[in-house]
């Protein structure tokens, strides 16, 4: 399990070209990577948000009962698990313009470990701090940036200039996907109580 979170990091070059001769299937990639990185982050904010609380600022701190957390939690998980489902929708779109474009099935994967460093950079919601999340965040969206960059010429058999603007293209898209994950995020973790009270309600 998680066999290549270390290479992703560490050495992707050489990592991608492994995964890329696996051909792994999207089942085995969701039950040994995907759902279990993804849990990153929302355990995480599950113990930081009942624990400690969001702290805003001015000695403003937001803090959920383990049941509001619980609820947030899930949907944050699922909107996590949608979120690569749709780059990889994403990836498949701008992959068929050119010879032989991989699945959507190899697509969602690649997206699944692509998104590797943004699952690592949730574990500082342990202590939700706003800014402190906001530069994790930032650290790990620059190196999924590099990690689309220099994966996807090889992944889809283009060169580098294409593949520059396939990532171009898809990073925009994501990056879009991603402030959406966050503003949802917010509003889950830091008003959890009232959005499931109106939702029930």
């Amino acid at each position: 399990m998680l066999t290549h979170v270390w290479g992703l990091i560490a050495h992707p070059n050489r990592e991608w070209k492994q995964i890329k001769q696996e051909r792994e299937t999207l089942t085995h990639l969701y039950e040994h990577h995907v759902l279990l990185l993804a849990a990153i982050p929302v355990v995480c904010s599950y113990i930081g948000t009942t624990q400690v609380g969001w702290s805003l600022g001015g000695g403003t701190t937001i803090q959920l009962s383990y049941l509001d957390a619980l609820g947030a939690g899930v949907v944050f998980y699922l909107v996590i698990l949608a979120a690569v489902y749709a780059v990889g929708k994403i990836i498949r779109y701008m992959a068929k313009r050119y010879t032989r474009p991989p699945s959507q099935s190899q697509c969602i994967v690649f997206a699944g470990y692509v998104a590797t460093p943004m699952f690592l950079s949730g574990v500082v919601a342990v202590y939700p701090l706003i800014w402190l999340c906001l530069l994790a965040g930032v650290i790990g969206l620059c190196y999924t940036a590099y990690l689309l960059y220099i994966g996807i010429p090889a992944f889809l058999n283009i060169s580098k200039e294409e593949g520059f603007i396939v990532s171009s293209t898809t990073l925009a898209f994501g990056v879009l996907i991603l402030e959406a994950l966050l503003g949802m995020t917010v509003l889950l973790w830091g008003y959890g109580e009232r959005i499931i009270l109106s939702i029930i309600g």
